[in-house]
């Protein structure tokens, strides 16, 4: 089960028990997807937010570019019954979700933010920003300002907690993974070290809670024992579809991660190519075993698995923007006549304008790349155009000498 959709701005698609929540825009609607009978649609849109956040100054002292209110990451609670969500313009929503949704307070942020979570106490969100800061934010004092937690030097790209709430791991643009005490963030427990790119999604398993899953620009996904930093199995996953790969020609990275407990399923989603993969965790070996990919025939947004095991898959599709698979003898496949899917399917399409600016959009990971420099094709280019250089002076200097030659010789005669 995933409840949350963070980090790299774009539609986003969340689960928790009966509740299903997709974002598109400055805009997110949610409903009971278990209970097809009921219309119960709830819609929300951080335009109409009542806290406006601090402009920003630019070195002139007028303000800067307006930001937009598109929503940046959310998140739903373990039980529910709470949903936070951050925008462009700085600002974290928090909901109440039961016995229906209301919004409880819209407070300011420091930074743009990239990924949060609520804590499986509920007791508070931790929010990373760009600056490379987490923030911690109450749930039970919902109007009380943020406290600072931990920091890094580079741009967060994901958080995420311990089941138990003991640690805090963090994941940056450096190639770092970090886990902390939660209760003093300042005592640094590990690193895990291994990526070669940015790292853009962390996930601690929920039933193997010593464990953690990570997954990055490089193209690999990786399995950890994260409180001692060792890396446990690495899957290339350029290696499962290499047509795909030689096509774009460029790197891709995992924009989403799916976790389902009832069978160890993993399921995760490429930036740039519209293929799902399944794997299975086989937890006696410790192993990712690569089990089966869904195609598609449009860009994926999101992914999440419900609790009974189905896979939900948000597209760039507005006639099927939603897709349901299920395992059926080892192999996944459409389900089409589910009731839930109708009643969601049909509330995503009579709202797809909250989608329609991040249709054909660019890939968002492509400025995080470390840029490369071939220092000996710089060198020879130079060498040459050097070279050039002096055999120009060359031809100049012997022309010069032999005009003043030929004036010599006629003064003499």
């Amino acid at each position: 089960m995933e409840a949350a959709a963070a980090g790299c701005r774009g539609p986003g698609l969340a689960l928790c028990g009966a509740l299903m929540a997709a974002s598109g825009g400055s805009r997110f609607l949610a409903a009971r997807y278990q209970e097809p009978s009921v219309d119960d649609l709830f819609m929300y849109d951080c335009i109409t937010a009542g806290k406006k956040s601090q402009e920003d100054r630019g070195q002139d002292g007028q303000p800067a570019i307006k930001a937009s209110d598109d929503i940046l990451a959310f998140a739903f609670s373990s039980s529910g019954g709470y949903f936070a969500l951050t925008d462009d313009n700085k600002r974290l929503v928090l909901f109440r979700t039961k016995p229906c949704w209301e919004c409880l307070s819209v407070r300011s942020v420091v930074r743009r933010c990239t990924s949060l979570i609520i804590a499986a106490a509920e007791d508070k969100i931790l929010v990373a920003d760009k600056s490379g800061d987490v923030y911690s934010y109450s749930i039970t004092e919902p109007q009380k300002a943020g406290k600072i937690e931990l920091g890094h030097l580079s741009l967060l790209l994901d958080v995420a907690l311990s089941p138990d709430d003991q640690y805090i791991l963090t994941a940056d643009r450096d190639e770092k993974i970090r886990v902390s005490l939660t209760r003093a963030p300042y005592n640094i427990i590990s690193f895990c070290l291994g990526h070669r790119e940015f790292v853009s999604r962390i996930f601690v398993i929920p039933n193997y809670p010593d464990l953690m899953l990570s997954a990055s620009g490089d193209c690999t996904l990786r399995l950890w024992e994260y409180k001692s930093g060792k890396e446990v199995h690495c899957c290339h996953l350029n290696s499962l579809n290499k047509t795909e790969a030689t096509k774009n020609d460029k790197k891709y990275a995992v924009s989403r991660i799916a976790y389902c407990c009832q069978g160890n399923y993993i399921a995760i989603l490429c930036d740039c190519i519209p293929t799902v993969y399944i794997f299975q965790f086989d937890a006696a070996a410790q192993l990712l075993n690569y089990r089966h990919q869904i195609s598609l025939k449009h860009k994926g947004w999101d992914i999440a698995f419900e609790e009974t095991g189905g896979l939900w898959i948000l597209q760039e599709d507005k006639e099927a923007s939603l897709l349901l698979y299920r395992p059926v003898d080892g192999h996944w496949q459409p389900v089409a006549d589910d009731k839930g899917l109708m009643k969601m399917s049909k509330y995503l399409h009579d709202n797809w304008t909250m989608f329609e600016g991040s249709v054909g959009t660019e890939s968002c990971y492509s400025s995080l790349y470390k840029a490369s420099f071939d220092n000996m094709a710089i060198y020879l280019q130079k060498k040459e155009e050097r070279l050039q250089q002096q055999q120009k002076r060359k031809e100049l200097q012997h022309g010069s000498n032999k005009q003043t030659k030929k004036i010599r010789t006629r003064e003499s005669s």
